[in-house]
């Protein structure tokens, strides 16, 4: 059973998406998360307020079934399939702790300095959280979908407008890993 505890390699994994998405594609249906949030505001009612949310959820419905596997399969394989670390490089780790006071990255799953409560009681975190959040779902529907949408489904469907948007999400990585990050938190 270890196997099923250990990361499966890509020619394993890479052919069950890609499987998944063969069905997706004959099925006529796209996957994506971010997607979700529209569907559950419309249950919600909130196309009484605005016409972007007026459309026929329910055959939206399957995707919120993704969205709830992978909130249990989260918690199933955080509670009994790990020990909560991530394995990073111990010169990463190392750097962590002696540039940006990292002293629990690769301990633990969630840094304490990072995802703590107690972070909560500084105004200036709860500004980044805000100001996080908010780019982010504005930055996921002024693009059409999120990372997984465009990176499986949008590139599985060969559309130009999905390859655009992964090489934009790229290069915002490495700008916020490599510019924005020593900045705001050096």
């Amino acid at each position: 059973m270890s196997w099923i505890y250990d990361p499966w390699p890509w020619y394993v994994s890479g052919p069950l998406i890609a499987l998944v998405m063969f069905v997706l594609l004959l099925t006529g249906k796209q996957f994506g998360m971010s997607s979700n949030l529209r569907t559950l505001c419309s249950i919600g009612g909130a196309g009484r307020v605005s016409g972007f949310f007026k459309f026929d959820w329910k055959k939206q419905g399957w995707n919120l079934l993704v969205v709830l596997g992978a909130v249990i399969g989260g918690f199933l394989a955080s509670r009994y399939m790990s020990d909560n670390t991530v394995k990073i490089n111990p010169d990463l780790a190392g750097q962590l702790s002696r540039e940006y006071h990292i002293e629990s990255a690769g301990k633990a799953y969630l840094p304490a300095e990072l995802f703590s409560t107690e972070q909560l009681d500084d105004p200036f975190t709860i500004g980044l959280l805000l100001l996080g959040g908010f780019l982010v779902g504005f930055g996921s529907r002024y693009a059409g979908g999120c990372t997984s949408g465009h990176a499986i489904s949008g590139l599985s469907n060969l559309q130009v407008p999905s390859l655009i948007a992964v090489i934009g999400f790229f290069i915002g990585g490495l700008v916020m890993v490599h510019i924005l990050y020593p900045l705001i938190f050096g």
